[in-house]
């Protein structure tokens, strides 16, 4: 069938691929047109994408119109701080019986909403959520994955699955969108601070703490939300909190790792091309969890590391030397 991924990033094009390869007649919207020829013309996304063959049979446009006439399906992959207004440019044009389904790991950093709920709002339909540990790099080449598919109605839920599964793609369905979602978006905000330890030269111990207070914190946050918190023990919740915070394709993870180094986080963005969401959403999840009276320590440091300047030495210590406590607390 027709299917149409807006978003020509990284992420964006490897779903498209993973489609593609399925027999679907896939196109790619992206904003700017000389971009999207290099990316026609040299069979590579060289920015987002870099060293991957992309199939020649992908279609690419930067027309709103165009890119989602007839599609059956249509999949939402913005980096957050662009999210709604991308989504609200498309409106007009989304077919009605297309299914919507939002990829994008992060949270809107004015209302703190998530992205499904955002294009919700603006779309007047439900839009199922895709997450769950998948990097981009080895997703499009083909390397076995499992992902999280979440929808209101668990019918619809199996129409997307049915349209993305394959043999190294393989897709499992949940009902609790709420918490496939957060596991996505708050997992980034503890890969920075796993990044932070690493650069600071912390061993496999102090990851490990970090990644098992980190699930402890985003299911304290999630299930105050509205999540179950059996989510967060699956592949949108620990099981994406491990790939982002040990792999070396995880851009969150690096540009932790470039802080604890003693980068300013000027120096880092600057030199980077690509989307770090838990440097714009640590914020918003802080604020969150003030609103919902959570606890969330780790966050509280990240968001003072990355938006405040505090020296990471002292956000460490300051972790370090906080009460004892219960560890279910």
């Amino acid at each position: 069938m027709k299917v149409t991924v807006i978003g020509d990033g990284g992420w964006g094009t490897a779903l498209a691929m993973v489609l593609d390869r399925n027999g679907h007649e896939t196109t790619v919207w992206g904003p700017f047109p000389d971009y999207l020829e290099e990316i026609r013309s040299s069979g590579e996304n060289k920015t987002y994408l870099p060293g991957v063959e992309v199939p020649a049979s992908l279609r690419w446009t930067s027309d709103h119109a165009d890119a989602v006439k007839d599609a059956a399906l249509v999949v939402l992959v913005v980096p957050s701080r662009f999210y709604k207004p991308v989504v609200e440019a498309f409106k007009p044009f989304i077919p009605a019986d297309a299914l919507v389904v939002s990829a994008t790991k992060g949270l809107d950093e004015e209302t703190h909403e998530r992205m499904s709920e955002t294009a919700e709002k603006i779309l007047g339909r439900p839009v199922a959520v895709l997450s769950g540990p998948s990097h981009a790099e080895e997703v499009a080449r083909g390397v076995p994955c499992a992902v999280a598919i979440a929808a209101k109605d668990h019918a619809v839920a199996e129409q997307i699955q049915d349209l993305f599964v394959n043999d190294t793609f393989r897709v499992y369905t949940l009902d609790d969108v709420v918490g496939v979602e957060l596991g996505g978006a708050l997992k980034n905000v503890i890969a920075v601070a796993a990044g932070i330890s690493d650069g600071m030269g912390f061993g496999d111990n102090s990851k490990a703490a970090l990644m098992t207070r980190g699930i402890a914190e985003i299911t304290r946050l999630g299930t105050a939300l509205g999540a179950k918190p059996e989510t967060f023990s699956g592949l949108s919740g620990i099981g994406d909190l491990m790939v982002t915070c040990m792999s070396r394709h995880s851009r969150n993870r690096g540009v932790g790792e470039r802080l604890g180094k003693g980068e300013t986080l000027e120096e880092i963005m600057n030199s980077m091309k690509m989307v770090a969401e838990g440097v714009w959403n640590c914020q918003a999840a802080k604020e969150l969890a003030a609103e919902k009276g959570v606890s969330v320590p780790i966050t509280e440091q990240v968001n003072a590391v990355v938006h405040e300047g505090k020296d990471p030495r002292q956000a460490v210590l300051d972790l370090m030397s906080r009460a004892p406590k219960p560890e279910g607390i």
